[in-house]
C-alpha cells in the first residue's frame, strides 16, 4: 500500500487494522473513479485561481489526470490493494509523474470532500438514469394501451376475478405510474443536485475557494453553501435517491408479479419470448419465467440499501467515519435496481398476449357490478339495486366490449384519457 497521508512519525500501521478501516473502498472506488477525476481536475482548476498552483502546474495536474482517465477506462492502470483507496490511487499517481505539483493538488480538500463530490456526481447520473428508463416504460405501455384499448381481460381485486377489464386499462395503470416514477426521480436529482466541493470535513478552509466556478465547472445546479449542511446530507441525499429508485421498482416488483401469474399455465394470458426463460436443471418439459421472478426480488436489494444507509444516520451531526459504509448500499442498490429496470422496456415491447384465455376467463358474474350500476340509472336505489345484482339469477354472458365501453368515468375503459397521459409524459421529457 502506498504511504498514508495521516501517518504519524513512529506509529507502526497495524496491517488487520488498516484491512478492516479500509474496507471495500477500493473495490468500491473503481465505480466511483471517473468521478474522483473529474472533481480533482475542477478542483485543480479552483486552486489555479485563487494562486496556489501556476498556469504549468495546473496544465501538468490536467494532463495527467486526463491520462488516468484514459488508462483506468482502457485498463492499463488497475485499482487495487496497493492503494487505501481511490483518492489515494490519484495521489500517488500524480506524485509519481509530477513530484511537487502532484503534492498539491490536496489542498483544501479531504477525503471526505472528495468522496462526497465522486458519489454526488455519480448519483445525479445514476438518478437520470432512473428517469430516463422509467420514461421509456411509460412510453412503451401508453403505446399498446392505445394499440389494445378494447382488448378485454379479466380484471381482479383479491385475487378473485371481479369484473371484465382491459388491456388497454392494464397498459394505462402502468404508464401513470411510470410517469410518476420519472417526475420523482427528476425531483430527487434536482434536489441533490448541490455542490459539496470545498467544504472539506465540514468547516472549510482557510483559503477563498472559488467555490461558485466550481460549482458551474462541475455542472451542479448550485452551491451547497453550509461545510455543515455538508456533512448533514451526506446518507440523507443518497436515501432520498434510493427512495426515487425504489418507487420505480416496488411498479416493477408489481408489474413482474403480473406477469408471473399470466404466464402461468392457470391464467396462460401471455407468452413471454424465449430469451426470457430458461429451462428447468431436472424437469426437460418446463420453460422458467426466470427473468420475471429476478425483477420481482430486486426490489430486496434497494430495500436493504435504503434500510443500510438511514441506520448510518443515527448519528450526531459533523463527519464520522461510519458513513464510509454508505458506498456500498449505493453501489449495489443501483447496481441491481438498475440492471433490473433496463430490461422492462424491451419485455414489454415483445410480450404477447392470448386473447382467447382471456375471453375464456370471462364469466357471468363479472358483469354483476354492471348490472347494479344499470339498476341504479333506472331509478332503483343503490342498495336495492346492489342486492338485485348479486343474486346469479341474474346473471347472464354478456358483452364485454360493450361493458369495457359502458365505463365511462374519468380514466376507465370507456375513457382512458391516454392524451393527458401522453402529455404529462410529454412534459417530463421536456
Amino acid at each position: 500500500m502506498s504511504d498514508l497521508l495521516w501517518q504519524k512519525p513512529g506509529v507502526a500501521v497495524d496491517a488487520r487494522i488498516q484491512s478492516f478501516l479500509a474496507g471495500d473502498d477500493v473495490l468500491l472506488d473503481r465505480e466511483f473513479f471517473a468521478c474522483d477525476i473529474a472533481a480533482s481536475r475542477v478542483h485543480a482548476q479552483g486552486l489555479r485561481r485563487i494562486g496556489m498552483l501556476s498556469g504549468d502546474e495546473l496544465s501538468a495536474l490536467e494532463r495527467e489526470l486526463d491520462a488516468l482517465a484514459e488508462d483506468f477506462r482502457s485498463g492499463a492502470f488497475v485499482l487495487d490493494e496497493r492503494y487505501e483507496d481511490g483518492h489515494s490511487a490519484i495521489e500517488a499517481r500524480l506524485v509519481e509523474r509530477l513530484g511537487e505539483a502532484g503534492k498539491k493538488l490536496h489542498a483544501g480538500r479531504s477525503r471526505n470532500d472528495q468522496v462526497l463530490v465522486a458519489t454526488r456526481l455519480w448519483l445525479k447520473e445514476k438518478i437520470q438514469r432512473v428517469a430516463m428508463l422509467a420514461r421509456e416504460v411509460a412510453t412503451v405501455a401508453l403505446d399498446r394501451a392505445e394499440a389494445e384499448a378494447t382488448l378485454p381481460m379479466p380484471g381482479y381485486t383479491h385475487l378473485q376475478r371481479a369484473v371484465v377489464s382491459s388491456a388497454g386499462m392494464w397498459w394505462a395503470g402502468w404508464a401513470e405510474a411510470f410517469i410518476d416514477d420519472a417526475r420523482r426521480a427528476i425531483d430527487t436529482r434536482n434536489l441533490i443536485d448541490a455542490n459539496p466541493l470545498g467544504t472539506a470535513a465540514g468547516y472549510g478552509v482557510n483559503l477563498p475557494l472559488d467555490r461558485e466556478f466550481t460549482t458551474e465547472a462541475l455542472g451542479f445546479a448550485r452551491m451547497q453553501v453550509s461545510p455543515a449542511c455538508a456533512q448533514l446530507s451526506r446518507g440523507k441525499f443518497e436515501l432520498a435517491a434510493l427512495e426515487a429508485l425504489g418507487s420505480a421498482m416496488l411498479d416493477l416488483r408489481r408489474l413482474a408479479w403480473d406477469l408471473s401469474l399470466f404466464a402461468s399455465a392457470e391464467f396462460g394470458f401471455i407468452a413471454l419470448p424465449a430469451k426470457y426463460t430458461t429451462g428447468s436443471s431436472i424437469m426437460p418439459n418446463k420453460r422458467n419465467p426466470d427473468v420475471i421472478e429476478l425483477m420481482r426480488a430486486t426490489y430486496a436489494s434497494v430495500a436493504a440499501a435504503k434500510a443500510e444507509i438511514e441506520q448510518l444516520l443515527s448519528l450526531p451531526s459533523g463527519y464520522h467515519r461510519d458513513l464510509q459504509v454508505s458506498k456500498g448500499a449505493l453501489f449495489h442498490g443501483f447496481g441491481k435496481g438498475l440492471a433490473a429496470l433496463a430490461l422492462l422496456p424491451d419485455l414489454l415491447r415483445k410480450l404477447d398476449w392470448k386473447p382467447e384465455a382471456m375471453r375464456n376467463a370471462l364469466e357471468p358474474s363479472m358483469y354483476a357490478a354492471d348490472l347494479a350500476v344499470d339498476l341504479a340509472k333506472q331509478g332503483v336505489p343503490f342498495r336495492d339495486a346492489y342486492k338485485q345484482a348479486a343474486d346469479p339469477a341474474r346473471w347472464s354472458e354478456g358483452d364485454p366490449r360493450a361493458s369495457l365501453a359502458a365505463r365511462v368515468s374519468p380514466g376507465a375503459a370507456g375513457d382512458l384519457r391516454l392524451g393527458e397521459l401522453r402529455r404529462r409524459l410529454e412534459a417530463i421529457a421536456r
